[in-house]
């Protein structure tokens, strides 16, 4: 199970770009994979404070996105600084708050990160969040940075 945080800040969200491989060098949520004898808002608030130094409020779950083909399911919480203040922890080289307009959509890391903020940007639009369900269905032989090489089937939303 992979958690993290999609991170609001005075309209904008929270990146990070990755210092680690895969996807080295593009932009993600701060997320990552729970650990044994966290609940999944713990694992959440732990990723977001190693990846991005910051300290945050989870405020509500936003989506759940299972992925079948390579056994991941990942839990992304909507979530706000406790503090203004945030950094690249190690696994990340920059930090920094993007609006909607700026989100580099070209430059995520996983289609998991295309989805949800995909998404999330449809709710802001719509005026209304939403929580999310969907299964993201990688095609065969791709690899885990190809952000397009997906179909995003399932999606319930309420």
């Amino acid at each position: 199970m992979v958690v993290g945080c999609l991170i609001q800040h005075d309209n904008k969200v929270l990146l990070c770009k990755r210092k680690i491989q895969p996807s080295y060098g593009l932009w993600t949520l701060p997320a990552g994979y729970l650990e044994i004898g966290e609940s999944a808002t713990e694992g959440a608030i732990r990723e977001t404070r190693e990846e991005a130094n910051a300290e945050v409020e989870v405020l509500s779950p936003f989506a759940q996105l299972d992925i079948p083909l390579i056994g991941q399911t990942y839990i992304i919480f909507l979530a706000k600084l406790k503090k203004p203040h945030f950094s690249p922890g190690p696994e990340s080289s920059e930090c920094r708050l993007f609006s909607l307009d700026d989100i580099p959509f070209d430059s995520l890391s996983f289609s998991s990160m295309v989805v949800t903020l995909s998404m999330y940007a449809e709710d802001i639009k719509s005026g209304k969040l939403k929580f999310h369900y969907g299964v993201i269905n990688k095609r065969l032989g791709t690899s885990p940075s190809d952000i397009h090489a997906y179909t995003l089937d399932n999606h319930m939303q309420s």
